[in-house]
C-alpha cells in the first residue's frame, strides 16, 4: 500500500553517517573555520592597536564555542518538536534556524543582550579594572559553553541563561575575593532573584497556555480517535475512507450546509470551520509579537491603531488562505487532511519560536562577547555596548553549525521522549513557547526559552495524559544544578585567565 505522506522523519538513534551527511558535515565544518578566520582578522581592526591579540583571538573562540553549544542544545531544544512530530526534516530545521533565529537576535534581542551584559554584575558596587572585567566575560562565556556541552551530551535539554548567568556571577565573585576589590556585593543579587522568579513562572505559564491551546484543538477539532492517527506510518492513502486509518470519521458531510451541532469532531466539516480561525488567532498574536517588539530595533514606529489594522489584514488573509486550504483537501482520507494542514501551520510557528528563540538566547553568547570587544577597543567599561553585525553573523554561523553537529540528542529528548509529539501538539506548543517568551522578551528579561517549551510540552501530555514525569527527574536534576555548575567552572576558568595572560 502507498504511503500517503512520507516525510523523513527523525529515531533517536539516527546517525551521521551516510556519505550525503558527511558532505553536511564536511561543509559546515568548512564554514565555521572560514568564518572564525575572517572574524578574527576583521576584529584586528575593530579593537583598539594597543589591545592584546591573544586576548582577542581566545574570546572569539570563546564566543563562537557558546554560540555553538547554544545551538547543540537551546535551538535543538527548540525544534524538537518540529523533527519529532515529523514536519520538519533535520536539514529543514537547519535553514529555519539559520534565518529565523538570526533574525530574531537582529531585530528584536537588543534589550535582552544588555541585560545580560552588565545586569547581572553591578558595575558601581566596586572599582573594576577593565581588563578584570574582561576575564570574567571571557570565563562566563567558557563556563557556560563547558556546562551546555556537558549536558548535551547527556541529551538535558537546559537553559542557556542559566548558564551564562551562572558563569559571571562564579567568576565575578572570584574575582572580588583573589583582588580584594569586593566580594557578594559584586553581583547584582537583585537581579537575579527577579530572573528566578522567571524560571519558575517560564515552565508553569508555557504549560499553562500549551494546556489550555491544545486542550481546545483536540476537544473541538480532532477528537480522542483522530488524535491517535496524526504520524506518518498510520495515514492511509489519498482517496481511500477514512476508516482505513482506523477511525470511523464524516468525509461527505458538506460544511455549507452542515449546522455546528451537526458537525462530529474529527470529520472535513470541522476542519474546515475550526482550523482556519486558529490559524488566524495564532497569525494575530505573532504579528502583534512581530509589530511591537521585533520591529523596535528597526524605527518603525506603529501605533495602537495602525498596529490593529495590520493584525486585522494578517489575520483574515491567513483564514482565507487556510479556509481555501482545507477545501482543497476534502478529496483527502481526514487523518491525511489533518496531518498536512497542522504541519503547515507548525512550519510557521516554528519558525516564530525561532525568531523569538533568538531575540533571547543568542544574546547569551553575544552580550558577554560584545562587552569584551567593547573594552578591547574603549579601553574602559561600559553600561552599554554596540553589538558588531559580523560579531551577531558569527554567533549566527556558530549556532546552527552546532544544532547540527551536537543536537541530535536533545531534538531526541524532547521530540519523542517527554511525550506523544504530532503536528496538531507540536503547532499548540511552539505556539504558547512563542508567545510566551515573546511576551517576555517585550519586558527585557531574560527568560530560559528551554523551561518554557518543555513546559509547554509537558502541558500537551497534560492534555493526553502521557507526560513522561520519570525523564523530567533528570532534566529536573539537571535545571537546579546548572546555575552552580556553571558557576564552578567559571570560577576556574577566570583563575586559569588572569595567570595566563596576567
Amino acid at each position: 500500500m502507498t504511503q500517503a505522506l512520507a516525510p523523513e522523519t527523525f529515531t533517536p538513534t539516527q546517525t551521521v553517517g551516510r556519505s550525503n551527511d558527511r558532505r553536511w558535515h564536511l561543509a559546515f565544518g568548512l564554514l565555521l573555520a572560514i568564518t572564525l578566520i575572517a572574524f578574527t582578522l576583521w576584529s584586528f581592526d575593530y579593537v583598539s592597536q594597543g589591545a592584546p591579540r591573544m586576548v582577542l583571538i581566545t574570546t572569539v573562540i570563546f564566543g563562537a564555542f557558546m554560540a555553538f553549544n547554544i545551538g547543540g542544545n537551546d535551538v535543538a531544544n527548540a525544534f524538537g518538536t518540529s523533527v519529532g512530530a515529523g514536519t520538519l526534516t533535520m536539514k529543514q530545521a537547519l535553514l529555519v534556524a539559520a534565518v529565523f533565529e538570526v533574525s530574531g537576535a537582529l531585530l528584536a534581542g537588543g534589550d535582552v543582550t544588555d541585560t545580560i551584559k552588565s545586569g547581572i554584575v553591578d558595575l558601581g558596587a566596586v572599582s573594576l579594572d577593565p581588563m578584570e572585567f574582561v576575564y570574567i566575560m571571557m570565563a562566563a562565556l567558557l563556563g557556560a559553553a563547558v556546562w551546555l556541552l556537558i549536558a548535551t551530551r547527556m541529551g538535558w535539554p537546559v537553559s542557556t541563561t542559566h548558564s551564562i548567568i551562572g558563569g559571571i556571577i562564579g567568576a565575578s565573585l572570584t574575582i572580588g575575593f583573589v583582588t580584594g576589590t569586593g566580594g557578594f556585593a559584586m553581583v547584582q543579587w537583585s537581579e537575579v532573584g527577579m530572573i528566578a522568579i522567571s524560571w519558575v513562572l517560564s515552565p508553569a505559564l508555557g504549560a499553562l497556555v500549551a494546556f489550555l491551546i491544545y486542550g481546545a484543538i483536540k476537544k473541538y477539532v480532532l477528537g480522542d480517535a483522530l488524535s491517535k492517527t496524526l504520524k506518518p506510518h498510520m495515514l492511509a492513502p489519498t482517496g481511500e475512507n477514512s476508516h482505513a486509518a482506523g477511525v470511523g470519521m464524516d468525509r461527505e458531510r458538506d460544511p455549507g450546509t452542515a449546522a455546528s451541532a451537526d458537525q462530529p469532531v474529527g470529520s472535513h466539516s470541522t476542519l474546515q470551520r475550526w482550523v482556519p480561525l486558529i490559524a488566524a488567532g495564532g497569525a494575530v498574536i505573532l504579528t502583534a509579537m512581530l509589530l511591537f517588539k521585533g520591529l523596535k530595533n528597526l524605527d518603525v514606529a506603529v501605533n495602537a491603531v495602525g498596529g490593529t489594522l495590520i493584525m486585522a489584514m494578517i489575520g483574515l488573509a491567513v483564514w482565507m488562505a487556510v479556509f481555501v486550504f482545507a477545501k482543497t483537501l476534502r478529496k483527502q482520507t481526514v487523518p491525511r487532511a489533518t496531518y498536512v494542514l497542522f504541519s503547515w501551520m507548525q512550519v510557521f510557528t516554528a519558525s516564530a519560536f525561532a525568531f523569538s528563540h533568538g531575540s533571547n538566547d543568542i544574546a547569551n553568547a553575544i552580550g558577554p562577547f560584545a562587552a569584551v570587544l567593547d573594552v578591547l577597543k574603549t579601553g574602559t567599561i561600559s553600561s552599554e555596548a554596540t553589538v558588531p553585525f559580523a560579531a551577531m553573523l558569527t554567533c549566527g554561523i556558530a549556532l546552527v553549525a552546532g544544532l547540527w553537529f551536537i543536537g541530535r540528542k536533545v531534538i531526541a529528548t524532547v521530540g519523542t521522549k517527554l511525550t506523544e509529539i504530532h503536528p496538531a501538539s507540536g503547532f499548540a506548543a511552539e505556539l504558547a513557547a512563542a508567545a510566551v517568551v515573546m511576551a517576555a522578551s517585550v519586558s527585557g528579561l531574560p527568560v530560559s526559552s528551554t523551561h518554557i517549551l518543555i513546559g509547554a510540552i509537558i502541558g500537551v501530555g497534560l492534555v493526553n495524559r502521557s507526560a513522561n514525569w520519570k525523564l523530567m527527574k533528570p532534566i529536573a536534576m539537571a535545571w537546579v544544578i546548572t546555575l552552580p555548575a556553571a558557576a564552578s567552572i567559571g570560577a576556574i576558568s577566570v583563575l586559569s585567565l588572569r595567570t595566563f595572560f596576567g
